[in-house]
């Protein structure tokens, strides 16, 4: 259930209450997409860095280590050990973007694994059913990804093969849930609005999907290469025609900047492999900007990663340290980045939260949205 608490223009602070705990809204949900996080962080990590909700792909653990295993493990969250919410993507996103050779029917999407190539049909019941043994607390129905920019036509239709597939699954889940055979018996439903950069698909579309009453809502299909003007463009016309009364999510989006942007035009939740990723490659997250810690500026550099950072890692550890790690490819390198960068994502996301308790947020945005992205 979803609780909108206040306002400041389209901006929203909200609480989201699932059976696995309430998530504090605008949120950011870190990725953990084969039920690990990138860079050697657990469960347990994930607390330390005031993570709320953990997000795992339905397309990568079906294939490896397969759902039913997961299943007979107790679902997810006992697998896994992370005790708060887990939403899982329907794979959709996955299945169109890294799989071959695919072929879409009505029915569903034939395509070849890219782990070993073996032929995989995945449609909205099959998606819905592998949710349900992985016993999340929140499932994203099938939808279908094209690719942004399209042709008018085949997004059209494409639209509405997605909403279609919505109410596959939505029967899908309620057959799962009735018959006993779904692990979380109290699983959430989001749908996905798509129709590319085109106005009145994209606002047709969601009308079509509020109708359906789910738990929460998406917005797909963008941060795939249009320009970022473009894409707030898009959530500003999508966002009038979203509930008032349940959670917005933003799929795949993305840096500090998007974030704060996009909660300025209502969205409540977010997901990015951004911060993991580019912690990896040694380039961190600050609140002055960004820093490649493998410049020689920072071999003799006694100083945390931010001074201004509360993390474990910056309590502890120097930039020369780090840089160290990165310059020898040890391991604790990677992890102690991806650690700090999504320590920074949380924190970022917690003191939006606490600009819009206090109805400052759009003087915080003004003065970190040019700053956040920058390169130092």
């Amino acid at each position: 259930m979803y609780q909108l608490l206040k306002t400041e223009h389209t901006a929203r602070r909200g609480r989201f209450v699932t059976v696995h705990g309430t998530v504090e809204t605008p949120a950011f949900m870190n990725v953990a997409t084969a039920a690990a996080i990138k860079g050697g962080l657990s469960a347990f990590d994930l607390k330390e860095i005031k993570c709320q909700v953990m997000l795992c792909n339905t397309y990568h653990l079906h294939l490896r280590p397969g759902d039913e295993l997961v299943r007979d493990m107790g679902g997810l969250h006992r697998f896994t050990r992370w005790d708060g919410p887990i939403l899982t993507d329907s794979g959709g996103f996955q299945v169109f973007s890294l799989a071959s050779l695919r072929k879409i029917r009505e029915e569903g999407v034939t395509f070849n694994s890219h782990i070993d190539g073996r032929r995989i049909f995945m449609g909205p019941e099959q998606s819905m059913q592998i949710q349900a043994n992985l016993g999340s607390t929140i499932a994203m129905a099938f939808d279908e990804c094209i690719k942004n920019p399209a042709e008018y036509r085949y997004a059209k239709d494409s639209c509405a093969r997605t909403v279609r597939w919505l109410r596959r699954c939505k029967d899908e889940m309620s057959r799962l849930k009735n018959e006993g055979k779904a692990v979380n018996p109290d699983q959430l439903l989001f749908g996905i609005n798509q129709g590319c950069c085109f106005d009145d698909l994209r606002i047709e579309h969601m009308k079509q999907i509020a109708d359906l009453d789910l738990d929460g809502y998406s917005i797909g299909g963008l941060a795939v290469g249009e320009p970022t003007e473009e894409m707030y463009r898009v959530i500003s016309v999508v966002e009038e025609y979203m509930p008032k009364d349940k959670i917005r999510y933003l799929m795949g989006v993305g840096t500090p900047s998007n974030i704060l942007e996009a909660i300025s035009r209502g969205v409540d939740l977010f997901d990015c492999v951004m911060p993991a990723r580019n912690a990896r490659h040694g380039h961190f997250n600050t609140w002055n900007g960004i820093i490649n810690i493998r410049n020689a500026k920072y071999e003799r550099d006694d100083s945390p990663i931010d001074p201004e950072c509360d993390c474990p890692v910056c309590r502890n550890f120097s930039r020369s340290y780090i840089r160290h790690l990165f310059k020898a490819d040890e391991i604790l390198g990677l992890r102690l980045g991806v650690m700090h960068n999504l320590y920074f994502y949380n924190t970022l996301l917690e003191r939006c939260r606490a600009a819009l308790d206090e109805g400052n947020f759009e003087a915080f945005r003004q003065k970190y949205s040019p700053m956040l992205d920058r390169r130092i």
